[in-house]
């Protein structure tokens, strides 16, 4: 059974002969019951005081989940955006490389008609020379044969009276 100021204050005690003196009694009463008012009233503050606390424990530790939750969630984005960066590196890289090859395959093409051109122009020039030098021995020729006619026009160009010598 709880006591209750009121409960004490309203205490009364049968009055006997020879009994306590009844105004030291009903004082010490009146002390008991402020006493345990202002207990009371403590008890009642702590208990909000642990209420309260215990809320404020509830939410920070539905903070704490929330921010462990967002970590993790940072940490998975984190994660995923290297290995889609990674993936997306190797992905240049090789772009890069087959455009490289391409290139390189290209410029090698155009080398080797460089050369082939090189080979048909050498040949042209070495065609041409040879032409050149049959059109100039066959003029020379023509020089020639026309040096010997005019070698043997000489004699029967002479004058009429005169007889060249056998």
């Amino acid at each position: 059974m709880r006591i209750t100021p009121l409960d004490i204050q309203q205490k009364q005690f049968p009055i006997k002969f020879r009994g306590f003196d009844v105004e030291e009694v009903y004082a010490f009463l009146e002390v008991i019951r402020e006493e345990m008012e202002d207990i009371i009233r403590e008890n009642a503050s702590l208990k909000e005081q642990i209420h309260r606390a215990e809320t404020q424990l509830q939410e920070y530790r539905d903070m704490e989940n929330t921010l462990r939750e967002t970590l993790m969630t940072a940490q998975q984005m984190v994660e995923d955006y290297k290995t889609n960066a990674r993936k997306e590196a190797e992905l240049i890289v090789r772009e890069a490389e087959l455009r490289a090859d391409a290139i390189v395959k290209e410029a090698q093409e155009r080398v080797l008609k460089i050369h082939e051109d090189i080979v048909d122009l050498k040949g042209i020039r070495r065609h041409f020379k040879e032409e050149l030098k049959r059109l100039i021995e066959g003029h020379l020729r023509m020089l020639d044969f026309d040096d010997v006619r005019e070698g043997e026009e000489a004699p029967s160009e002479a004058p009429e009276g005169e007889v060249q010598g056998d």
